[in-house]
């Protein structure tokens, strides 16, 4: 019960931090930091329609598709904050001031604020939908695609329409600034404490296993040989440390490789070496 309503306070609290963030600090100006948000922002400058509003509609056939794809279950906890967004977005759009005294300081307080609403979100395994659907829906797909590449793109896609629709430069260099405050803000959530995942993985499928874990989540894997208790059979024991935002990309990398692996995971709060806390040699 408390594990529920800690999840519940996060996707509510997380959501409307979210929208604070775009109301105050990104959409008074003209930031459109990539995403379904951004592609709304600019889009509520050509039609007569709220940015949250926008948002949803631009929401929903991705929602849909997924859900056609891989049903309710996984879609609960993106549905729920995807219409909280939306709802709180053009709710504090009527009553919270914008701020436009200085947009330097809107587009890194943006991406701050925006940043701990993400992260709030991703604490309880949550996304604000939009590009994080259309990521669910190509790794289903296209389980080898660099999910990374394609996010890149289409945020640098959202930013490129933004400066044609608001006719100011200045639009993309302001995004970027928001979209690199929010990653490291996010980044500081998420990890702060060192809080990752140890997955182990017991499967036939070792080199498969370790290939797509190697080039499509860029963490290291270690292997040792083990062996089926009941079958017999000759197996293989992968272990790697994944950060909390990344696992479950990395569960479904491994399931669609080998769907008969045995996996389990193990939380740990202190991580040293490459990829995690550098070590410490003094």
């Amino acid at each position: 019960m408390k594990a529920w309503l800690r999840d519940v306070f996060l996707l509510v609290f997380g959501s409307a931090v979210l929208a604070l963030a775009l109301v105050i600090f990104t959409i008074p100006n003209d930031i459109a930091p990539g995403g379904v948000s951004g592609l709304a922002t600019a889009l509520a400058e050509l039609f007569p329609l709220g940015v949250g509003l926008m948002s949803l509609l631009l929401n929903a056939p991705l929602f849909f598709m997924a859900l056609y794809v891989m049903g309710w279950r996984p879609l609960v906890k993106t549905a729920i904050p995807t219409v909280l967004l939306s709802v709180f977005i053009d709710w504090f759009s009527l009553f919270v001031p914008g701020y436009t005294n200085n947009v330097l300081l809107a587009a890194v307080m943006g991406g701050a604020v925006a940043g701990a609403g993400m992260g709030l979100l991703f604490l309880c395994g949550a996304s604000s939908g939009g590009t994080d659907l259309l990521s669910l829906l190509v790794i289903r797909k296209f389980p080898n695609f660099s999910l990374g590449n394609l996010l890149m793109a289409i945020d640098a896609a959202v930013v490129v329409f933004a400066v044609f629709v608001f006719r100011n430069i200045d639009v993309a260099l302001y995004s970027a600034v928001t979209l690199f405050v929010t990653s490291k803000v996010i980044d500081t959530i998420l990890s702060g404490v060192d809080f990752a995942k140890v997955v182990y993985v017991v499967t036939e499928k070792g080199d498969a296993v370790c290939e797509v874990l190697n080039s499509k989540t860029e963490r290291g894997v270690t292997v040792m040989p083990a062996k089926g208790g009941y079958t017999g059979r000759d197996k293989e024991l992968i272990m790697t440390v994944t950060r909390r935002n990344s696992l479950s990309q990395t569960l479904r990398l491994i399931k669609m490789t080998d769907p008969q692996a045995f996996l389990f995971v193990v939380n740990t709060t202190e991580v040293h070496g490459e990829g995690f806390k550098p070590m410490d040699t003094q």
